[in-house]
């Protein structure tokens, strides 16, 4: 069975989740909402530019979970899931989804964003299996910590090889569909790499190696 995996922010989505939560939490009075924002899009310019330190930004990022209970927070993200996320998927990505569907591929999302975020994102376009940013929970509540390798950059092929190791699968004519340059050492290891919305580094590196260029709406 080959794998189609695919990239959720700014692939999937017109937008990325990471950012949009964060300015959720401003609504939701959490946080000091002008610094916090200003913050945050200075963090993820940093990540437009390929200079992002992820460890550092989810330091930030899970700060005002700390103390929270999970149920809390899954409580809150589901109304904001079909709000605020769900008009931003792409149809040319559902449509997508649903030719590798057809194909009998299985489908994966790997993300450089929380579970949290990702994982019911990624079921309300009907995928259930997702690798992404792990978070702590200690006595019932976030820690504000992240637990094991962050699926980030050569993160992403660290977890995705473990992943592959454990479920008894190979990347033998495997997809993976992503918009960042982040994503290169990922996308290098693909038999099918696929640039969706590119920025321009991936585009440029896309150009010269003859990957698909698409654009999704």
């Amino acid at each position: 069975m080959a794998l189609a995996i695919f990239d959720l922010d700014d692939t999937l989505i017109d937008g990325d989740s990471a950012a949009l939560w964060n300015e959720q939490m401003g609504r939701l009075g959490w946080v000091d909402n002008e610094a916090f924002l200003r913050r945050s899009e200075e963090l993820m310019a940093a990540y437009s530019r390929g200079e992002l330190a992820m460890d550092e930004f989810m330091a930030f990022a899970l700060e005002p979970l700390i103390g929270r209970t999970e149920e809390e927070i899954e409580h809150l993200v589901e109304p904001w899931v079909e709000e605020v996320i769900e008009p931003l998927i792409h149809s040319d990505a559902t449509r997508t989804i649903a030719q590798h569907r057809s194909l009998g591929n299985r489908i994966l999302v790997i993300s450089a964003t929380a579970r949290f975020i990702v994982a019911p994102i990624a079921a309300r376009i009907g995928i259930q299996e997702v690798l992404a940013i792990d978070t702590e929970i200690a006595h019932g509540v976030y820690s504000g910590r992240t637990v094991g390798t962050l699926t980030y950059r050569e993160g992403k092929v660290t977890r995705l090889m473990q992943w592959l190791k454990e479920q008894g699968e190979t990347l033998e004519d495997a997809s993976f569909y992503s918009d960042s340059r982040n994503d290169l050492p990922l996308l290098e290891q693909i038999a099918r790499p696929n640039a969706v919305n590119p920025d321009p580094v991936l585009r440029a590196h896309a150009e010269q190696a003859g990957w698909p260029i698409h654009h999704w709406r």
